[in-house]
């Protein structure tokens, strides 16, 4: 079984805009602006043999309001910027209610079946609550950016950047290697 680090698209590797209540996401390639301080500490990460999973919720595709060709754009670009193994999308309303969209962790559990994971030594990365709700359900260690929006659901470490996450995970990844 292999380990892996989940990593949450929006604020994470890309920059969004800040709304009243929550983080606004890019809809097409311009105003999709990577974060260029994420690539060295992904690299760290990918080298001590993690997988590497971008996990991201887009209800524009349901709702209309996004097409499934700009967001297939936008993810060219994260693939050839990060070195990421897959990248996994839930693109659906809140009330669709389907168990991919986070804080439920159907995108932790399907990434685990495809990737022969072990969630339980597998980590997510994010600033937002839903994604360290769906690390706690799948099992996983949650690591969060600082950020308005950690809430108050249980998440294993908050820290002030992406270089002390990738340290973190480094210092507490399991000495068992998995084949």
């Amino acid at each position: 079984m292999k380990r892996c680090v989940f990593v949450e698209r929006d604020g994470i590797l890309n920059e969004v805009r800040v709304g009243p209540k929550n983080q606004i996401t890019p809809l097409t390639l311009e105003e999709f602006k990577l974060n260029s301080k994420a690539v060295a500490p992904l690299r760290q990460l990918k080298e001590a043999g993690f997988i590497l999973v971008v996990t991201t919720n887009q209800p524009g595709l349901s709702r209309g309001y996004q097409s499934r060709r700009e967001l297939d754009r936008m993810h060219d670009l994260l693939r050839r910027t990060f070195p990421v193994d897959d990248i996994m999308v839930c693109p659906h309303d809140e009330s669709d209610h389907c168990p991919c969209r986070k804080p439920r962790p159907g995108l932790l559990i399907e990434a685990a079946f495809k990737w022969h994971l072990n969630l339980d030594h597998s980590y997510v990365i994010s600033d937002k609550w839903q994604d360290a709700e769906a690390a706690r359900t799948a099992g996983c260690t949650s690591l969060l950016l600082k950020s308005p929006w950690v809430g108050k659901v249980h998440h294993d470490f908050v820290l002030d950047d992406l270089n002390a996450i990738a340290a973190k995970i480094l210092r507490l990844k399991p000495l068992v290697e998995y084949a």
